[in-house]
């Protein structure tokens, strides 16, 4: 309860109840962010959440299009790089149903590449990139989002499909030329590190709406930010 009165708290001081006058809504505002909660955590659609809430589905779409862009994640949990910080950086692939936003993807569906960079120390979501269509190298993904501006004078690694982008990457085996022990062992502190934002990616698609989004446009977006606000307020501090 308590992650849920911050999660309140932030979206009524970003003017989630509005300016004020003209119909009132059918829900208090605490009310709201759990549908909103709900819907992003079940993916139900808006006639199975309507009667869970008492309202209509015009409703339950009014709510969503209104507080969907106030419960995205902050991009000032860390407002200047951090030189002495260690970050890790990563993609995952989500199953979209606009085809004008997705492309046929490895995992052999529609998908969007969402690269997102995290703390290794305190596993909280630093930033999350703009969707790009899933059939992008991750390292093209992100040279083109704004990740790479944000990272400047931070560490960071990452997997083999970012060579080229400035990260710590592991160790390549060349044909012939097998690693030398010392390189092996490199490689396998790496994985571990790494590892962490695996387990990050694993907590937030918990969430169903990043295991089948149906929103269109830029509904998978703010899904995204919110997903990653909520793990952020889930995490020990």
């Amino acid at each position: 309860m308590d992650r849920f009165v911050k999660l309140v708290k932030a979206v009524r001081e970003r003017g989630g109840n509005g300016p004020g006058g003209g119909r009132p809504w059918c829900l208090p505002l605490a009310g709201r962010v759990l549908l909103v909660a709900v819907y992003y955590r079940r993916n139900r659609t808006m006639r199975r959440l309507a009667p869970l809430f008492g309202i209509s589905p015009a409703t339950v779409c009014r709510v969503i299009q209104r507080l969907r862009p106030l419960l995205a994640l902050e991009r000032a949990v860390r407002p200047v790089a951090d030189t002495e910080g260690l970050w890790i950086v990563d993609g995952t692939l989500i199953p979209v149903r606009d085809r004008k936003v997705g492309a046929s993807s490895r995992n052999y569906r529609f998908s969007v590449n969402v690269q997102v960079i995290i703390d290794a120390d305190t596993r909280l979501v630093i930033a999350a990139a703009w969707p790009a269509r899933g059939n992008k190298a991750d390292a093209r993904v992100r040279r083109e989002s704004d990740l790479p501006a944000l990272a400047a004078g931070t560490t960071v690694i990452a997997g083999g499909a970012h060579l080229g982008t400035g990260s710590i990457v592991p160790r390549r085996k060349r044909a012939g030329r097998p690693l030398l022990r010392g390189q092996e062992e490199d490689n396998a502190e790496h994985r571990r590190v790494r590892a962490r934002v695996e387990h990050t990616f694993a907590r937030m698609q918990n969430r169903k709406i990043l295991s089948d989004c149906r929103r269109r446009g830029d509904g998978l977006h703010h899904a995204v930010q919110a997903v990653a606000a909520m793990h952020n307020l889930a995490m020990p501090r």
